[in-house]
């Protein structure tokens, strides 16, 4: 079985999405039902939401709607991932007042904003609250940020970090060696976690699944089976393939390792780094 941990869902009446004009192919609304549709043909059990960048003054209105969405009756829907703004002095309060039984971890979009922000002293003393409330923290990253969160995983290291899409590699132009020498770098930190999470984006109209084999490779030779996560990154990974392709690849590129590392990868660590029950 399958645990998403990393679902956008889209209502453009409920709420506003200030990038998503730059991205025709994506720029309509995206379902829990369709979703639910496909995810349960291919054994998604459960998923988690991933905030969708909205307008800031919407973020308390994304999480409201995950929550309803989780109350719905068989909703595969398991708590967010909210958005937040560590830079702000109004953290520390908003994450005293969260609804802890909806969020599950935080996002900042770092990769929309510039470099120096992860490096701000009030940002990083936020994040380190983060860890002492037990919430993780992801880590969404151009490949040429990634020592950025080397940085701030050496700042905060008891929070949780987990590192998306793989640090967004760019496999359709081959650039290989540098992201893989500072992927090598983040692993060595034990507070970071990566998520194998909808990387079909990245690979080109032409990918095949030996397009993707060696970056897939490099991330767990690096982090190990048991820092691994599994993402649909639903519905960006329609960019370059569909959910099913996306799931049915990932399948075939763990088929080699053990059944209790594969499990972890595509379930068991989402449980146990998110604290939800099975």
């Amino acid at each position: 079985m399958i645990f998403d941990t990393h679902l956008h869902l889209i209502d453009r009446k409920r709420l506003r999405y200030p990038w998503l004009g730059g991205v025709p192919a994506l720029d309509r609304d995206w379902t829990l039902a369709d979703y639910q549709a496909t995810a349960r043909r291919v054994g998604i059990t459960g998923a988690l939401h991933m905030e969708v960048d909205v307008a800031e003054p919407d973020i308390a209105g994304e999480t409201a709607w995950v929550a309803a969405m989780m109350a719905q009756p068989g909703s595969l829907i398991r708590g967010a991932i909210s958005a937040a703004r560590p830079e702000s002095p109004g953290f520390a309060s908003w994450l005293e007042s969260v609804d802890r039984r909806t969020v599950k971890g935080v996002r900042r979009v770092l990769h929309v904003m510039p470099d120096k922000l992860s490096e701000q002293p009030l940002f990083r003393d936020n994040i380190r609250r983060l860890g002492r409330a037990g919430l993780p923290f992801d880590l969404c990253l151009q490949a040429r940020q990634l020592a950025l969160g080397t940085a701030l995983a050496d700042a905060a290291p008891g929070t949780v970090f987990v590192l998306d899409h793989c640090g967004v590699p760019d496999i359709a132009g081959g650039a290989f060696d540098s992201w893989a020498a500072d992927i090598g770098a983040l692993a060595e930190r034990p507070n970071v976690h990566v998520k194998m999470s909808g990387i079909t984006a990245y690979a080109g109209t032409g990918w095949t699944l030996e397009t993707l084999r060696p970056w897939v490779r490099h991330v767990i030779d690096c982090f190990g089976s048991g820092r691994v996560v599994w993402g649909s990154d639903s519905p960006v990974c329609t960019l370059q393939s569909s959910l099913p392709e996306w799931v049915a690849a990932s399948h075939a590129l763990l088929a080699d390792f053990p059944d209790h590392e594969r499990s972890a990868m595509l379930e068991g660590n989402a449980r146990e780094i998110w604290g939800i029950p099975s």
